[in-house]
């Protein structure tokens, strides 16, 4: 199995999210041989998409030449496109969305109607691929935070996506946290095996994961107190 990891955090591999995404990723190699490559979108040269739709109207050639030719064939050679990025202003950092806009030329002007909605067809076939979003976030709690980005995922990619958030991030990169922070990575890492052989999550596993680590309360007293 052949996973595509694009990790939408400038910070690499020090950001928050990805130890989530890390523990996730062990979970999958639990259940067998994968093959891993991730790709820190700040680190590749991609071009803002000018919406032109040249790529969408000439067999999928952007104008651009740039390093999106490559993703693009990543992305298309991969059983499973797993984003992760932490939440910035209620949706994907910049670098991360810039990648996302140039994906276009994955699909043609024409469109189908899918359900109760409109699709562009695709100029590629990527019906083999499989999606994982996770995404954390520095606020105590899931609610009215995630609900923006998990939209655009769900839109982007509608054939029943894995979408993982997690409150209380930044915790993660903190060494005295670890007494609650890696029994939740272990628990991620459960939800990476299962999603590796059954292609989903046990619901109850998936809110344990989604809920926050320590009291609402207790984490924003600690924040305020460290930035005050």
């Amino acid at each position: 199995m052949k996973i595509l990891v694009i990790n939408g955090s400038p910070k690499r591999e020090k950001s928050d999210t990805m130890h989530m995404t890390r523990a996730f990723l062990l979970g999958m190699q639990d259940s067998g041989d994968v093959q891993i490559t991730t790709i820190h979108a700040i680190d590749r040269h991609v071009e803002y998409c000018t919406g032109c739709f040249a790529c969408m109207n000439n067999g999928g050639t952007c104008i651009h030449n740039d390093d999106m030719r490559g993703i693009l064939e990543e992305i298309l050679t991969s059983d499973v496109l797993l984003l992760s990025f932490p939440l910035y202003c209620y949706g994907m950092p910049a670098p991360l969305k810039a990648l996302i806009d140039r994906t276009l030329p994955l699909s043609s002007m024409a469109m189908q109607k899918v359900g109760d909605r409109y699709e562009h067809v695709g100029q590629a076939d990527f019906s083999h691929l499989r999606y994982v979003m996770i995404c954390g976030c520095g606020f105590p709690n899931s609610k009215h935070n995630f609900e923006p980005a998990v939209a655009q995922f769900r839109l982007l990619f509608p054939h029943d996506p894995l979408i993982l958030t997690v409150p209380e991030s930044p915790m993660f990169n903190v060494p005295s946290a670890d007494v609650v922070t890696k029994p939740r990575l272990a628990r991620i890492r459960e939800a990476g095996k299962a999603f590796a052989e059954a292609g989903a999550v046990p619901a109850e596993l998936m809110n344990e994961i989604g809920s926050p680590m320590i009291p609402e309360e207790v984490y924003a007293a600690i924040v305020n107190g460290e930035r005050s």
